[in-house]
C-alpha cells in the first residue's frame, strides 16, 4: 500500500538539511530503485523552486510499504529526523486515484 509521509521542519532548518541531505537522498534513491517511490520533495519556504537562504518548511514522500508500521519505522529512521530537521512527522495510508 502507498503511504504519505508529511514532515514539518523546525525553524531555520537549512544548515541541518544540507548536512543530512546526502544520506536522506540515498534512502529515497533506494526506494526509487525498488519501484516503491511515487514522489518525494521539499516544500520551499517561498514561492520559488530555488528558495536559497529562505530554505524549506517541510517535505512530502509518497512511497509503498508493506504496512503502516513499516512506513512509520522508515520515517522514524530518516537522517533528517536524526539531524533535528523535522519538528513533526505524519504518516498516513494514501490511496492513489489520479492519474
Amino acid at each position: 500500500m502507498w503511504y504519505m509521509i508529511s514532515s514539518q521542519d523546525v525553524e531555520n532548518s537549512l544548515d541541518k538539511r544540507k548536512s543530512a541531505r546526502p544520506a536522506h537522498i540515498e534512502r529515497l534513491t533506494q526506494l526509487s530503485s525498488e519501484g516503491r517511490l511515487m514522489v518525494a520533495g521539499p516544500h520551499p519556504a517561498i514561492d520559488n523552486n530555488e528558495p536559497g537562504e529562505a530554505g524549506f518548511t517541510g517535505s512530502l514522500v509518497i512511497a509503498e510499504f508493506d504496512c503502516l508500521e513499516a512506513a512509520q519505522q522508515w520515517a522514524d529512521n530518516d537522517p533528517y529526523v536524526a539531524a533535528g530537521v523535522y519538528e513533526h512527522v505524519i504518516v498516513k495510508p494514501f490511496k492513489r486515484v489520479l492519474p
